[in-house]
């Protein structure tokens, strides 16, 4: 008798944990997913660890909410809902979209542009739909990234619906400053990093499909300048950057 209750908690304590994996797994996929920076290519926005969430509901849901892409929805998306233009979201990108990877990884980019619009980078300005987008600039910064310290010059880009955000510029003469226009097809959005001159983004792998979006990025819930481990509570004043807690990402 002692040993079926015995046995008895135990299946109901194995049954307890996977419940809990599985309301977890739920949540993440269908509410909110946090979401951590490894590089400086959303600079100033976003800061190398940076800890976010990223709502999973904003656009609907594909395979690509879901871990590993699971094929839990075959085709398109449900609950559909297009991105605005200034959002920063969160997206898949598969081997399909850029063959040098050997398996997928997810991207954090500002939406630039819709289908329907055109995008062109000259001279290191950004133009939507053939009008030039007006920026402003702020100041010059020096930063380290990865290691390496850098001179930006830092602008207010203000976007044609309204939407500012702060970008970083090197100069208007790298590569990326100067594309062909392209136009966003249905289906696709052309994203950029904020980090001009830093970041692997639409300029370089091109438009990407709607149907590989995760998610938007909604705020910065934890920041470590990577001094030290959040359990060295000890030293939390000197590595938790306390101005960057509970910010919302615009």
């Amino acid at each position: 008798m002692k040993k079926e209750k015995t046995t008895g908690s135990f299946l109901s304590q194995v049954g307890g944990l996977i419940l809990a994996v599985l309301l977890a797994l739920v949540l993440r996929s269908f509410t909110f997913e946090p979401y951590n920076i490894p590089s400086g290519s959303m600079f100033p926005t976003l800061l190398v660890g940076d800890h976010l969430f990223i709502s999973k509901y904003a656009y609907g849901y594909s395979r690509h909410s879901f871990a590993f892409s699971l094929p839990i929805i075959p085709k398109g998306r449900i609950f559909s809902k297009d991105p605005k233009v200034g959002d920063v979201v969160v997206f898949r990108v598969t081997p399909e979209l850029m063959p040098s990877l050997e398996s997928s990884v997810d991207y954090i980019k500002r939406v630039v542009a819709l289908p329907g619009d055109t995008v062109q980078m000259k001279n290191g300005r950004l133009y939507l739909n053939s009008k030039e987008v007006e920026r402003k600039y702020l100041s010059t910064v020096k930063t380290e990234i990865e290691g390496k310290e850098i001179l930006y010059t830092k602008y207010l880009e203000t976007l044609p619906n309204g939407v500012e955000h702060e970008i970083y510029e090197i100069n208007d003469m790298m590569k990326s400053d100067d594309t062909p226009e392209i136009k966003v097809p249905e289906g696709y959005f052309f994203a950029m990093g904020d980090n001009r001159d830093n970041s692997y983004d639409s300029r370089f792998f091109g438009v990407v499909p709607l149907v590989h979006l995760e998610g938007r990025a909604e705020v910065i819930f934890y920041s470590n300048n990577g001094l030290g481990a959040f359990w060295q509570f000890w030293k939390w004043p000197e590595f938790i950057r306390t101005e960057r807690l509970f910010t919302k990402i615009k």
